[in-house]
């Protein structure tokens, strides 16, 4: 079998959740089993919707009634999906009053407020399949077997839901029933609806496919797989048939945002296959993540990414040289002002770091210089390239060439011990022509048309 997650995007209103079912059907032979995210930009205003109750103690669930009802009216689908939607509509109406009288929005009933936009968009998901002579049953993520613990907005699963997972899906599966299953929420042993945090729809699937022995999770979002480059930036960039979940996680973590790190967790311990598929291009092959590439698939650059609005810190002392305990001391600074580090390299007397842009340093250069001398430089770019770290020779020689030629300085290099990735630091406005002239070094002329 195989698990097909759709994003919100994939299903924004009637005409893509049209579509979605088309490349649904195209795949029924595989056995599939469906992980939905909210429609469209629901979860953005169910949030808004409590921003509203909580401050000026107004009710309005408009914008979320329209979507659901005008999407069940445009599907034609029958009355019953309608009598479906109207409780938790009343249900949510409901939880947003008690915000308003309360004034207060804790984690765990922000939790229980964004549950029902893949609440409603698994019901009436199903519904349309049905419609289309497609045998499919809406699940929320507990029916399927996600029990997690109670750390609400960020909560992690419970060892018991792999074994509870496929209990409660194999049935369906074998009588020939298409599992439609909230992604993104579960609930905990107390009963309290939560949620699985950043990428938690993509978990979602991924969990699924892993405790069920899947030959492959499709996540199906509204780009053609992970690309070469980022498109805003390089028109010709194009998608990379294969990477490894690591090179996955280091683009994720380093600017590219196809993935979650996190979601890939859970099929790494499997080695089960992720494709990122894109909904609005089907036809497209994707990108797919495996555990180790075949030799014909190993090229020295896989992809660039970039991420600005970095902070780079210098560290310098002649007390470094053989003092144990100085890197300690530096780095137990970071942490009592509650700063994490991106990058890191160092000499003997010299440590450079980068820092995601914190909005003060002041009392953190204070006590920084107790020990060193501190340089803070902003507006500053990670630019990296993912690759076979192997040949780092190679590819660094045409990096510096690219940067050479374009009179960019490079501030400082380091090495990931993922040995997957090299990463280097150049102003802000540059960062956008060296990966333009890095993706036509690795990747070549831009193609005609």
């Amino acid at each position: 079998m195989i698990v097909m997650k759709f994003g919100g995007s994939s299903l924004a209103d009637a005409e893509r959740i049209r579509h979605m079912g088309k490349i649904v059907e195209s795949q029924l032979s595989r056995k599939p089993v469906m992980v939905l995210s909210a429609m469209g930009d629901t979860t953005d205003q169910l949030l808004e919707a409590a921003d509203l109750a909580l401050k000026k103690k107004k009710i309005s669930i408009k914008k979320i009634k329209d979507l659901h009802i005008n999407t069940i009216y445009d599907l034609k689908l029958d009355k019953k999906t309608e009598k479906e939607i109207r409780p938790l509509l009343e249900e949510l109406k409901n939880l947003l009053t008690g915000i308003s009288l309360i004034r207060e929005l804790t984690d765990r009933t922000k939790d229980y407020l964004v549950s029902f936009g893949e609440r409603f968009s698994v019901r009436i998901a199903a519904a349309y399949l049905r419609s289309v002579k497609i045998k499919a049953h809406a699940m929320d993520a507990w029916e399927a077997g996600f029990i997690s613990d109670s750390n609400y907005t960020a909560a992690e699963l419970d060892k018991e839901s792999w074994k509870r997972v496929p209990e409660a899906l194999n049935p369906l599966l074998d009588g020939g029933i298409l599992p439609v299953i909230t992604g993104f929420i579960a609930k905990d042993a107390q009963g309290n609806i939560t949620t699985l945090g950043r990428g938690g729809s993509d978990r979602s699937a991924t969990i699924i496919a892993a405790a069920m022995g899947a030959e492959e999770a499709q996540v199906w979002k509204d780009v053609d797989g992970i690309l070469t480059a980022d498109p805003r930036l390089v028109k010709d960039a194009r998608p990379v048939e294969m990477v490894t979940y690591e090179e996955a996680a280091e683009l994720a973590y380093f600017g590219a945002q196809v993935l979650h790190p996190r979601a890939m967790q859970p099929c790494l311990k499997t080695n089960t296959p992720v494709l990122v598929k894109n909904s609005y291009n089907p036809n497209a092959p994707g990108t797919r993540i495996v555990s180790v590439l075949p030799e014909k698939s190993k090229l020295p650059v896989r992809a660039l990414t970039s991420r600005k609005n970095v902070t780079l810190v210098d560290i310098v002392s002649t007390r470094m040289v053989g003092q144990p305990g100085f890197l300690e001391g530096v780095f137990s600074t970071f942490a009592r002002h509650g700063i994490s580090v991106d990058m890191i390299a160092s000499s003997e007397v010299s440590v450079s770091l980068t820092l995601d842009a914190v909005n003060s340093l002041e009392g953190f250069k204070e006590d920084l210089a107790r020990i060193a001398r501190v340089d803070i430089k902003t507006g500053k770019a990670i630019v990296t390239i993912i690759g076979d770290v192997g040949r780092s020779s190679e590819i660094l020689q045409r990096a510096f060439g690219v940067c050479a030629g374009l009179g960019v300085q490079v501030q400082m290099i380091s090495q990931g011990a993922s040995k997957v990735n090299i990463s280097f630091i150049v102003d802000d406005t540059q960062a956008g022509l060296v990966v333009q002239g890095l993706h036509k070094n690795y990747f070549g002329e831009p193609r005609e048309g």
